[in-house]
């Protein structure tokens, strides 16, 4: 029997499921006529960043009052204008970073502050006294309305959770009228906490239920926020959820719908994306997406995914760098490198055909042939989020010529021709492949040298001198050293090349042709440089590619010429 067993675990082709019999199949909302599938998302949200609560609490180690500081620091730097700033009930750091925010001054005129509490008399009694003095707050309110946690969290039945919420706003408005009037301007948000395993009717009668005792108009609105607290099914149907909800909805023009989506599925943004064009008016997320289990809305990625539609995101994210060290800093948690226009390999190609289109297209925008961004692989401009053209492409073994000549150009100006890319694209290929990584810049740059630039062999030059003789012609008499000895050789032509080459050729007996010549300069001002791209071709036709580099271009042309010969002996 035992024995039947291990083999049967063996096979590779034996029967092994999942236990998906455990678990049920989302119902979908029956809404024939759904209407959200037609819109565009053509402006942004209100976002509210809940990284000091949400984001906080989810972390192994929670943040230390200068951490939260340097946090808040930078979303008001960012430009939100709503912050969930703490939970104030809850804890006396939270507490006190509350109060020192609004005591210090640190609050700009245009920011509200958001702070959470649960629906129990002394909580809410608490945290208005955390926010007495704030120009203007955000009081939210939530309570649990699920079927699942009404009958195994709650043993409560649907009137009960409706009059704990009723009684909680009538608390809430009771302590905040003092608040008004004290100069702050309060805005109720009511969160049905567990919204989408909520019975969708009601889930509008208790929002409608609070409505009625918090009296919102239309100058002064609710905010009824609709989390996806556990993500329960394709985004599809949260649309669906919501399009019903806003349409059921009595006074519907008095409240705006705030979404709050989590990301156990996957598809946190895409929930929020879609929600916004059932209805949805607001968001609340973190950065990088922080939050309990998979975490919340990635509000910098949706942010960002409107603003490579040309739609303007509200918020100021082009210093990326900067956004993912203090996250980093505050959280602890690493920013993945694949972490959408964030992380540090998202703009990086290394496939070869990746690299030749990115590279056609980056010459195709500098053309200014088209004033809009068209580059294969490459959503949006690097450079718009603090990054740089030249850390799109890097080389490994998957790369190509494409990426090599990219290298070369956007690091060090030197652009090759194409026989010569062809030559040296193995030379770099072979040396990802012995190191078994990737090559840096400086890698590529050293084996360029040592192959065609500072290439061993008999030939170096030492000096030289050009002078005007008759019918036009120059002569040039050059030092070289051959070997261990110096030589001079002489030779005349119609340029200093032509002459030099007669040189070599007449005293070293050399047999070569200049078959290839190309030379531009490597900077500018008073540290310009010229580079000199040459081929030779002997007797046989073969061509040898040398190169030289030179504040002179003559000089650069002689060195390049001696490469290029010291290269032919050395592939004789």
């Amino acid at each position: 029997m035992n024995v039947d067993k291990q083999t049967t675990d063996n096979n590779p082709t034996s029967d092994k499921r999942m236990p998906f019999h455990k678990y049920k199949a989302f119902k979908p909302i029956p809404l024939p006529d759904r209407t959200w599938p037609e819109q565009v998302i053509s402006e942004a949200p209100r976002w509210c960043s809940v990284d000091l609560r949400d984001g906080n609490q989810a972390l192994i180690d929670p943040m230390t009052p200068n951490e939260k500081q340097k946090m808040y620091d930078l979303l008001v730097g960012l430009g939100f204008k709503e912050i969930e700033v703490g939970f104030p009930a809850a804890s006396q750091p939270d507490f006190d970073f509350v109060s020192r925010i609004i005591d210090n001054g640190m609050v700009p005129d245009d920011v509200t502050i958001q702070v959470l509490c649960q629906a129990r008399d002394e909580l809410i009694q608490r945290t208005c006294e955390a926010v007495s003095g704030a120009k203007n707050v955000i009081f939210h309110l939530y309570n649990s309305t699920s079927t699942l946690q009404r009958k195994v969290v709650f043993n409560m039945g649907r009137e009960e959770v409706i009059k704990l919420a009723t009684d909680a706003t009538a608390i809430v408005k009771r302590h905040t009228d003092v608040l008004e009037a004290s100069g702050t301007n309060v805005t109720l948000e009511y969160s049905p906490e567990s919204y989408t395993a909520t019975e969708m009717d009601f889930a509008v009668e208790i929002c409608a239920a609070v409505m009625n005792v918090w009296q919102p108009t239309v100058d002064r609105k609710i905010i009824l926020n609709l989390p996806s607290t556990v993500e329960m099914a394709t985004p599809n149907i949260y649309a669906d959820q919501l399009e019903w909800f806003i349409r059921q909805l009595p006074n519907r023009e008095a409240a705006v719908i705030s979404l709050h989506t989590h990301n156990d599925r996957g598809t946190g943004v895409a929930a929020s994306e879609l929600g916004l064009m059932a209805g949805a008016e607001r968001i609340e997320g973190t950065l990088f997406g922080n939050g309990e289990r998979t975490g919340n809305c990635d509000v910098i990625t949706m942010a960002m995914n409107m603003f490579s539609q040309g739609v303007d995101p509200k918020l100021y994210l082009s210093d990326m760098p900067k956004i993912v060290a203090v996250s980093e800093e505050c959280t602890k948690i690493p920013v993945h490198v694949r972490q959408p226009y964030a992380g540090e390999l998202v703009f990086t190609a290394f496939s070869g055909s990746h690299q030749d289109a990115i590279r056609k297209g980056m010459e195709f925008v500098e053309s200014g042939s088209d004033g809009d961004w068209e580059v294969p692989y490459l959503p949006i401009d690097p450079a718009d989020v603090g990054g740089s053209y030249r850390e799109t492409v890097r080389v490994n073994s998957q790369s190509g010529k494409g990426g090599v000549a990219f290298i070369l150009e956007n690091y060090f100006g030197v652009s090759l021709p194409r026989a010569l890319l062809l030559e040296f694209s193995p030379i770099v290929q072979a040396l990802t492949e012995s190191n078994g990584g990737e090559l840096q810049p400086e890698d590529i740059w050293q084996a360029f040298v040592t192959e065609f630039i500072e290439v061993d062999g008999p030939y170096q030059l030492i000096d030289y001198q050009i002078q005007s003789v008759e019918d036009g012609k120059e002569s040039c008499e050059a030092r070289i050293m051959v070997a261990e000895n110096e030589m001079t050789v002489q030779g005349v032509g119609s340029g200093p090349i032509d002459a030099f080459v007669d040189g070599l050729v007449s005293t070293l007996n050399e047999s070569f042709n200049v078959a290839d010549y190309q030379e531009y300069a490597l900077k500018e001002g008073k540290e310009a440089q010229a580079i000199c791209i040459l081929a030779i071709s002997d007797e046989n036709t073969n061509k040898y590619y040398g190169v030289g580099i030179s504040q002179n271009t003559t000089t650069a042309a002689f060195k390049s010429i001696l490469a290029a010969t010291n290269r032919k002996w050395s592939h004789a």
